[in-house]
This record gives C-alpha cells, structure tokens and sequence, in this order.
C-alpha cells in the first residue's frame, strides 16, 4: 500500500545505513569547533577519556549557569546613573513666579472675611486644605444674596497687583525691567506674576553673580490676609521653574519676608529618566493644555477631566476650555470631588502605571538662599528720602530679591540602561568562548546535529509504525463464502 511505500522510499533515500550514521557521529566528534569533544573520540586511553569527560562537563555547567545568572541580571532592567557638568557660555534663565503672601486688597475684604474662606475652597483645588463647616452657614447666606458673584473677577480685581508702587525697581543682567514684563497667572496665593514666562523672548545670562534684582512693596496697610484661616506672614513668595512650566508652590516656593534682602543663587539640572521597564518614564504621553509634559501639568489635567465629568463645569485654576465653575457648584461639587480624587487616588503620581508618570526629561533649578536685614542706616535713610516713606515703613514693608547663577554650568543626571542587548550577547559569547571555545559557527553546528539526529529519530518511529489496516479491500479484510464454510465444518 502507500505506507509500504513511504517506508521504502525513507529507508533507500533518506534514513542512511547504521555504519554511515556511525561514521557521521564520528566525523562530527573530530572536527566540531566545540573544543575538548575530539579529545574524548580520539584518545585510546580510558583515563584520558573520563578526564576530558569531566572537564566538559565541568564547563559546560559553568557556562550554563553564568549564562542563566546574566539573563537574570538583564531581565531585572538593571540601570546606572551618570552625572556630567556642562560648562557653557551662556545659560537660559529661568521663569521666576512672584507672589504676595497677603492676597487680597484690606477695603476689599474688610467687611467680607467669607471670601478668605471661598479663596480657600478654590485653592483647595490646587492644594488639599481643610475646610472648617463653621463657615458654611455664612457661606450659603452669601450665595442666596450674591448668586452672580465672581471669585475669580474678583481676585483679579482686587488681589494683588504689580505696578510701579508694588514693584519699585527691577533689573534683568543690567538692564530694567518693568511690571508689563510680568505675566499674570492664578495659583492658590491668587494673584502672582511671572518673570520671563513662556520663554519669550529668550532671556540668556553670559556671566555668573548677574541677574535678576527686584525690590517689592508688599503694603501690608492696603493688602491684607486672615490670620483665623491660618495666613500670618507678611513677605513675598516665589517659584523658580522653567519657562514652558506652572509655578508649583504647595509648600515648595521660597519665601522672603518683608525688611529681608533675599540672595538666591541657582543652579540647573537636567535630568533624563529612561522609559519603562529601565525607568519609570513613558515617552508617549502628551498633554492637551501644555508644550512640555510635567507631572504637575498631569496633575492639573487629571483633576479638570474628572472634575468636569462629574461637575459639568471647570474650575478656573485648572486648564482647559469648560464652562467656569460658579461658588455654589464650587462648594457643592468641586470640593468635594477633589476629596474623592485624592482619597480614591483616581489621579497618581510616579510610577510607570501611574496616572501621571515621571517626565523622561525634567529641568530644576536647585537654589541656594542667604539672607540679610534689608538696609543699613544709611540705605534707609536714602530710600527714606526717595521713596517719601517712614525708616519704619521700609522695614515693615519692603523686600528685596537677587535672583543669579552660581556659575555659567549646567549639570546632567542621566539615567542609563547598565545591560544592553549587544553588551548582554558579549557576555554570552564571551561565557562560551572562555569555557568552551564556541562560537556562533559552534552554536549553528549544534543545531545542524541535533536537527540531523531529530530528524533520523522521526523517520525510525515512523518506520516501527504499524501497518495501516486496508478498510476498503474486502478481498483482504474480510473471508470469502467458501472460507466460512470451510470454518464451520472444521469445528
């Protein structure tokens, strides 16, 4: 039948006698590129033969297991961390955010204390803050009768402002600057302004202990705070970021208080992150409301997409472009949906599986700070006399800030992967050549033995297969009438 056949035509053509595959296993023995394995075949010497036996074997196992410990090691995503610094001849400056710890104008809010309490709910957006409920009685008597009133026109209105009485002199690397320099930005201190915002135009410094000086009023006659929430200082506060950032303050802004001359001196550093699983960065996330990713731009975004889901509205501290959250769903809603979010942790930070990963580049400005008391007699007595202002006015009231860079420098911390693949195969190959003398040519004769050995193997089982049964052959399969027969009388 057709199975006689194939075993015909495998056992003339393909399956070779059993001195020539004999003579193949012999042949490969001697002249393999494996070393050692000839010394077993050729020697006549029994002792000689074990010895060799066991040196292979030997290396073998030693090869196998720094082989495995390498493999190990590489799919632990192992990294190291290189830190250069770069010297330059010049260095971008960054965006500085200028704040003033009492927000609001004192004729403003002198017979409204509830707006520090609204403040504090709108900020608590940015930065968790404990609300307290005795207010909350005052707070809906105050929306019955003010239901069109707008937090935000007025803290634009009546917060902080920067012009020449607030900002009296202002110095970028020897030339002036002016409050018009400034951009506007809300944060939970309400009204701050930005120093060299959004980078434009360009603002380089070609020479350390050079930048930017600055000398602020804070007016604490005319702007005011509420010491019962928990606001007691008097000075300016400020954020040193890059220009294409938010300022980040929740506890992170520098702080001058007022009759303090304030000495900042920065230094940048880049830091490069690698992607996941080395790092814990993903390079392919974007953001919709800015240019550069940060995680405080993430955060912001996560907030305002779960807010406005479940809001219907957007509050004015966050980005995007959805209807203005007004007080009511702001104390209803908004407040109680960023306890959620941070309670459920619906919006993370860090890891690669968090919401909001760390950035695979990321740009600080680590600052070092002096202080001195502002003036001595005699500088008192000048800006006395410039500024038409009591001696104890300028102390209660001025603050001055020198904002420079340590040295013309910049520092990069780069996080590297400690294995690649190309080093991981030099080790294997490496592994291979010292303990057993192998190659790539070595690893590819072995899989042609052992293929050859395979397929022998399959065509011998095939052979000791049985006969395949002729259901269709009645001839063959079956007796004939006469054979019956010739059964029964037998029995």
């Amino acid at each position: 039948g057709i199975l006689e056949k194939i075993r015909l035509y495998l056992i003339k053509k393909l399956l070779p006698h059993l001195e020539n595959r004999r003579k193949y296993h012999q042949e490969f023995a001697s002249s393999t590129s494996f070393h050692g394995v000839h010394n077993i075949v050729q020697t006549q010497s029994k002792a000689r033969k074990v010895l060799w036996l066991s040196v292979i074997a030997g290396c073998l196992a030693v090869v196998v297991w720094q082989i495995y410990s390498r493999f190990i090691y590489y799919f632990s995503w192992p990294t190291t961390t290189t830190v250069v610094v770069q010297y330059v001849e010049n260095v971008k400056f960054p965006a500085v955010t200028f704040c003033n710890l009492n927000r609001f104008q004192a004729h403003a809010v002198s017979n409204l204390k509830i707006i520090f309490f609204i403040w504090n709910i709108i900020s608590g957006v940015l930065q968790k803050l404990a609300v307290e409920d005795k207010y909350s009685q005052e707070l809906n008597d105050f929306l019955l009768g003010n239901q069109n009133f707008s937090i935000k026109d007025f803290t634009r209105k009546n917060g902080f402002y920067l012009n020449s009485s607030t900002l009296l002199e202002c110095e970028f690397f020897g030339k002036p600057c002016y409050p018009q320099d400034f951009e506007h930005v809300f944060t939970e201190y309400g009204n701050c302004f930005t120093f060299n915002h959004n980078d434009l135009p360009a603002r380089r410094v070609s020479l350390s202990g050079r930048g930017l000086h600055l000398l602020f009023d804070v007016q604490q006659e005319q702007f005011t705070d509420e010491p019962a929430l928990g606001h007691t200082d008097a000075g300016i506060t400020f954020d040193i970021h890059s220009p294409k950032e938010l300022p980040r303050f929740d506890g992170l802004g520098l702080l001058t208080p007022v009759g303090m001359h304030a000495q900042v001196a920065i230094r940048q550093l880049k830091s490069i992150i690698q992607e996941y699983p080395w790092g814990e960065c993903k390079p392919d996330i974007k953001l919709q409301y800015h240019k550069i990713y940060s995680t405080n731009g993430c955060l912001r975004e996560c907030k305002a997409r779960y807010i406005q889901d479940w809001c219907g509205c957007l509050p004015f501290v966050l980005p995007g472009n959805g209807i203005e959250c007004d007080l009511l769903k702001f104390y209803n809603c908004v407040y109680p949906a960023v306890y959620d979010i941070e309670i459920k942790g619906l919006c993370t930070v860090g890891t690669h599986n968090s919401t909001c990963p760390t950035p695979c580049e990321e740009t600080d400005y680590p600052t070092t700070v002096t202080y001195s008391s502002f003036g001595g007699q005699k500088a008192i007595k000048y800006l006395s006399a410039k500024l038409k202002k009591s001696p104890e006015y300028i102390r209660q009231n001025l603050v001055r800030i020198d904002i420079k860079y340590h040295d013309l420098s910049y520092k990069i911390t780069q996080q590297q992967k400690a294995l690649t693949i190309s080093e991981l195969l030099a080790d294997v190959g490496g592994q291979l050549g010292l303990f057993c003398g192998a190659s790539m040519i070595t690893i590819i004769e072995l899989l042609e033995y052992i293929f050859t050995n395979f397929c022998w193997m399959c065509i011998f089982l095939l052979l000791k297969a049985p006969e395949m049964p002729q259901w269709n052959n009645p001839s063959q399969n079956q007796p004939t009438h006469n054979e019956k027969k010739k059964g029964i009388q037998e029995c």
